[in-house]
């Protein structure tokens, strides 16, 4: 049996977005910018969101994470 085969030079890695440090997930471009996708609890609340730059991406999840320190307190 023969795998299909794709042009790994069109893939786009994904790239970390961190707060303090923490990795909190990860932004794939996609057609309408650039889609969160959540590792850390705290950014679960913007899964999925697509922003128009990867700097958007960050501020998002930095609130998000301020927000759920604010609701632990």
């Amino acid at each position: 049996m023969q795998e299909r085969t794709f042009d790994r030079t069109k893939v786009q890695k994904p790239i970390v977005i961190e707060v303090g440090g923490e990795p909190l997930g990860v932004v794939v471009a996609d057609e309408a910018g650039y889609r969160f996708l959540a590792v850390k609890l705290p950014a679960f609340a913007i899964d999925g969101h697509t922003y128009n730059s990867v700097e958007n991406a960050r501020i998002a999840a930095s609130e998000a994470m301020r927000q759920n320190d604010l609701d632990a307190a």
